[in-house]
């Protein structure tokens, strides 16, 4: 391990995997080169298909039915006081600690450990405000080991409009394919691209200050992309995330874990590398011993959640290397309009009567044949066993979480603003 190494933190909003490293078909050549540099995990997911929850859990370690965070910030949901908090910790350890752009975990970055912030203030927190703040601290050189976080609200919907060809968009396998949804990937890439070009001018200062050879880099998501089927849902789609981590020195570059991690996994991993004990109550594991090679596996089994978005939607799920059973605890429809972004997709789904299908209280899918998550399993008399099987699992797991579901419908904090579940709009 390098001295006492810098950590860059780059987090984006609603990206997924959507990005060229990941084969999504839009070109990213500076997170490309990250990844080159790099580890880049092919699965990682989130623990929670949305921005506060899954942000938590990152800084914590926890689930978000242990750290507290089981809904949106910014409408009045908040971490557990005694739960970890990753900046907390590194500025506890000597390093000082900086916030550009926006946080989604707290009404107070001083309340999770952020001793420095420089936002967008009234310009907002796009790449095109919060970029040349980072620079220009980059620039001066800082002496003393530094965590900075980075986060800016691309690819948060709305998205500009794009005018490029259709035929060279790659459509997603889980809508229909027809115009509008890929123009609606189109003007998503528009915001890609933007992401992309503000790393290549991070990465650009921390060559020219001398810093990167001393500095982790790490760039991830909240989430999935803000498509139905993907963001505030447990399908794959809404719970991939990107991952790339790039070390000081003494990795080799250009890896790539298969293994399946969870953003419960960051705060540990982190900890491991800088040889700071992980505070009690953290659930993550450490993926140091994935990227040195000690192991090829760290989960048997990744579980998910989902309580409050903008709507109550409270589900659970779990996730084997073949399988995906998935609970929902409210009657709800196929697709639940309020939690889902305004788009050109979500009125493609709407006509298509998404909003009206029932959604089946237990689903299964196999993963090896149904990537898609199309077929569900869970009515099937053949595939009985496996759904009792997952279903076990994943009642156990609530219970050895203490999760505040198996008692019934989760309680809205006092002074919380959550939407009616009849609206469309969020």
């Amino acid at each position: 391990m390098s001295q006492n190494p810098n950590i860059l933190f780059i987090i984006t909003h609603d990206t997924g995997r959507h990005l060229g490293c990941y084969g999504r078909g839009v070109e990213t050549p500076n997170l490309d080169w990250l990844a080159a540099q790099g580890v880049t995990f092919d699965n990682a997911f989130c623990s929670a298909p949305q921005c506060s929850p899954s942000r938590g859990s990152i800084l914590s370690g926890q689930m978000p039915h242990v750290s507290g965070l089981i809904g949106l910030t910014h409408r009045g949901f908040r971490l557990n006081a005694d739960c970890p908090r990753l900046p907390r910790i590194l500025a506890d350890a000597g390093y000082a600690t900086w916030l550009f752009g926006l946080e989604h975990e707290d009404p107070s970055p001083a309340n999770l450990g952020y001793a420095n912030v420089r936002a967008g203030k009234g310009k907002g927190n796009s790449c095109a405000n919060v970029t040349p703040l980072v620079l220009e601290f980059l620039k001066s050189k800082p002496t003393q080991p530094f965590f900075a976080s980075v986060g800016v609200t691309e690819t948060h919907r709305p998205f500009p409009h794009s005018d490029a060809p259709l035929e060279n968009i790659k459509p997603l396998p889980y809508l229909p394919d027809i115009p509008e949804t890929r123009r609606d990937v189109a003007n998503l890439e528009v915001l890609v691209r933007r992401v992309d070009d503000s790393v290549g001018k991070i990465l650009d200062a921390l060559a020219e200050t001398g810093l990167l050879h001393n500095t982790i880099i790490i760039y991830t998501t909240d989430h999935g992309i803000a498509f139905p089927r993907s963001k505030a849902t447990l399908f794959d789609p809404g719970l991939e995330t990107a991952l790339i981590i790039r070390l000081p020195e003494g990795y080799p570059a250009g890896q790539r874990v298969c293994a399946p991690v969870c953003n419960i996994d960051l705060l540990p991993s982190l900890l491991d590398y800088l040889q700071i004990p992980a505070p009690p109550g953290v659930q993550g594991r450490s993926m140091v011993p994935l990227i040195s090679g000690e192991r090829t596996s760290l989960h048997e089994e990744l579980y998910f959640e989902m309580t409050f978005h903008a709507a109550y939607d409270p589900m659970r799920a779990v996730r084997t290397e073949r399988y995906k059973y998935i609970r929902s605890f409210e009657k709800r429809p196929f697709a639940f309009p309020p939690n889902v972004d305004a788009g050109l997709s979500k009125e493609v789904t709407k006509e298509l009567g998404w909003y009206d299908r029932p959604r089946p209280p237990e689903q299964l899918y196999d993963l090896q044949t149904d990537p898609n998550e199309m077929d569900n399993l869970a009515g099937k008399p053949e595939h009985a066993h496996t759904l009792a099987e997952l279903r076990a699992k994943l009642n156990k797991w609530m219970e050895d979480t203490d999760d505040p579901i198996r008692k019934g419908p989760v309680p809205c904090p006092e002074g919380a603003k959550v939407t009616p579940p009849e609206s469309y709009d969020p």
